[in-house]
């Protein structure tokens, strides 16, 4: 079956509670959907941004069996397959030997731990937004180890190799992502 927004939400925030995880699905929804229509697939906006909003939909309550008990939630609620292994595809090299391939399934796979550093950075900041952060702060910030440790920057390199990009180039377009996006994730997070 083809998901809308609405299909996706119902089940996400089956399996998740936490304002965190809720926030970072959001996040990733939007930051897919800009990616989506950057890169020129305009059309599949919605599909990108479904997929982000789901990508780790098993994570809050199996962490231990992330991407795999995922794919057995979204079989049985009757998820379209390509969404199954995009979502799933993100733990590739970790948890699953589902290797990214598509375009959207490697922006999946590279933004997702760097939209976590950017939030995490935006949180130091007087504003508290990532709307007056630079490359530049946002590059030591990715240098500095002990800075939102949680989030791996071997990832985050792997990605950008993945997608054919240099490192800065992966920062930049997220952190644009993040600015453009910014107002309607703080909405969609005020309204859960």
């Amino acid at each position: 079956m083809s998901m809308d927004r609405q299909q996706a939400w119902t089940l996400l925030t089956q399996y998740n509670k936490e304002p965190f995880h809720l926030r970072h699905a959001i996040t990733v929804e939007h930051v897919m959907g800009w990616f989506a229509q950057e890169l020129g697939y305009g059309e599949e906006r919605d599909y990108w941004s479904i997929v982000g909003l789901l990508h780790d939909l098993d994570f809050e309550q199996w962490p231990e069996e992330h991407c795999i008990k995922s794919q057995e939630l979204m079989r049985q609620a009757g998820v379209e397959e390509s969404i199954v292994r995009a979502t799933a595809s993100h733990g590739w090299g970790l948890r699953v030997d589902i290797q990214p391939e598509r375009e959207m399934e490697k922006v999946l796979f590279a933004s997702d731990e760097l939209t976590g550093l950017i939030g995490a950075a935006a949180l130091m900041r007087p504003s508290k937004s990532v709307a007056d952060m630079e490359l530049k702060s946002l590059k030591k910030k990715f240098k500095d180890k002990k800075f939102a440790a949680g989030c791996s920057r071997d990832v985050i390199a792997r990605g950008a190799e993945l997608l054919g990009w240099e490192l800065d180039r992966l920062l930049d377009q997220t952190l644009k992502a993040m600015q453009a996006e910014e107002e309607a994730i703080e909405a969609a997070v005020a309204a859960l």
